[in-house]
């Protein structure tokens, strides 16, 4: 949701980011690789060990660069299909490195009960389909916009469960994954449906090569 109505708002803060970057010679996709580089390595370091809170808010302060990248390539005049290639990929890396992360603190720190740690694994896996249930059907020529859960609410929600966690707040972060889980499944399921109800969802298309 906030991928529709977050970034008009958000522009007032990004854009002048962005022009900053470019003035000192900062590519989109430097910028891109900057970002995901910074939020894998606080993900995989800092949550393992326990530092929920400075994981956190690096994490969402890295996380501002996928608006960031995407302002920079506007104002340059246009991205390019290898810098969204770059983007989305990155995406996908930063998100596994999270929930990742959490999955190894829950079982070897938090000693977490195996369905929690289960519902983390799925909320790990549902991030993923979300997503390239929305890649695939735009490269089909679908149109795939919006949902409850995407990328945007999804940082925020494990965000906030990481930081109450970190605060001492019990289950904190078991509640957040719960409540992605749920938001997820209901996510897949609206995508799914905008993809069958597209006007092109019947059009032929040629069979794919390969994986």
């Amino acid at each position: 949701m906030l991928s529709v109505y977050g970034r008009k708002p958000a522009s007032v803060v990004v854009e002048p980011v962005a022009k900053a970057f470019l003035r000192i010679g900062l590519t989109p996709n430097m910028t891109t690789l900057i970002g995901t580089a910074a939020a894998v390595a606080a993900s995989v370091v800092l949550i393992p060990l326990g530092h929920l809170i400075p994981a956190a808010l690096v994490c969402i302060f890295f996380a501002a660069f996928d608006m960031v990248d995407g302002t920079m390539a506007r104002l340059r005049g246009g991205g390019t299909a290898y810098g969204a290639t770059l983007d989305a990929s990155c995406d996908r890396i930063t998100d596994g490195a999270l929930f990742g992360a959490i999955v190894m603190w829950m079982v070897y720190v938090d000693g977490a009960a195996s369905l929690n740690v289960a519902v983390a694994l799925a909320v790990l896996v549902l991030s993923q389909v979300i997503s390239y249930i929305k890649a695939r059907g735009e490269a089909g020529g679908l149109r795939i916009v919006g949902g409850l859960i995407e990328r945007a609410e999804r940082l925020i929600v494990a965000v906030v469960g990481l930081i109450l966690e970190g605060a001492g707040v019990p289950y904190a972060l078991e509640g957040a994954l719960w409540l992605l889980l749920v938001g997820s499944a209901i996510t897949v399921v609206q995508r799914l449906r905008l993809a069958a109800n597209d006007e092109d969802a019947a059009k032929t298309i040629a069979a794919p090569a390969g994986t």
